[in-house]
């Protein structure tokens, strides 16, 4: 059984202007067409062409909500609500291969590298050992502002020449950018995660909590171990797996490769396994 935690709030009651499809541009403009937007629990097409329509329509429609986003503020309710159902689809996607490789190969090419990269990252991380006995409980709290963060991991890159997007995709697989501010099982803590030992070494005296003090000290410790010449190495130093290595490599390359997918993964929401 799946709890959704919400990091910020998604109204299902809210709308988003859309074109209808077909408009003729010589005729009289009409008024935009109203579109509800996803329902938190909406249910997924379980057909590859269903979903990827599905899929394609929803990305469009979140990019251009993102474009009307300030990052520097709160994530706006359309850009929660599209979000979701995004990471829902895709969630489907990477947990159900058939059904996911099916709809992938439908996917239009503007869509299909984000869809690509997130499920392939999405299924490495699956592959990845949990930690045996209880999870410890989980606990949420708001962000960092997307556009601090950014310029955070630039700042870090700069100093250290750890790409940003390696950063940011760390701080996404960590603490889903410093949202989940619980200790691991094994005690790591903050938004990258450090074992207090570790924090001792490589935190130069900052803050484990602190997003900014926590950035730049990973981009110390990664620097310390290889990257960026050797950056699978010291990817493989953060985190004992190769399939930990796979999926950020994947994540930073889409966040590098698209402006938008960063705010995209920024806006998704945390999911949290529980017992049944």
């Amino acid at each position: 059984m799946l709890a959704v935690l919400l990091a910020t709030g998604a109204a299902a009651g809210a709308t988003a202007a859309v074109l209808q499809p077909g408009h003729d541009a010589g005729a009289p403009p009409r008024a935009p067409v109203q579109r509800p937007l996803p329902a938190p629990d909406a249910a997924p097409p379980r057909r590859p062409a269903a979903l990827a329509a599905e899929l394609a329509v929803t990305t469009r429609r979140l990019d251009a909500a993102l474009g009307d986003w300030n990052p520097a503020g709160q994530v706006p309710r359309a850009v929660t609500s599209l979000a979701l159902y995004q990471q829902r689809l895709l969630r489907l996607m990477a947990a159900r291969r058939a059904l996911g490789d099916a709809t992938l190969a439908r996917l239009p090419a503007d869509v299909r590298g984000f869809a690509a990269d997130t499920v392939r990252a999405q299924r490495s991380l699956a592959a990845i050992p949990r930690s045996p006995g209880r999870a410890p409980p989980v606990r949420v709290v708001r962000p960092a502002p997307a556009a601090e963060l950014r310029g955070d991991y630039a700042a870090a890159q700069r100093r250290f020449g750890v790409p940003w997007s390696v950063l940011a995709a760390v701080n996404f697989v960590e603490s889903a950018f410093g949202r989940i501010r619980s200790a691991s099982e094994a005690g790591a803590r903050g938004p990258m995660q450090f074992l207090p030992a570790t924090w001792r070494r490589y935190g130069m005296g900052g803050d484990i909590e602190d997003p900014r003090d926590a950035i730049v000290a990973a981009a110390n410790y990664l620097r310390r171990s290889g990257a960026p010449a050797h950056l699978d190495r010291a990817l493989f130093s953060y985190n004992h797996s190769s399939a930990y290595v796979r999926a950020i490599r994947r994540f930073a390359h889409r966040m590098a490769a698209d402006g938008q997918a960063f705010l995209s993964y920024y806006a998704w929401h945390v999911f949290v396994r529980t017992a049944k």
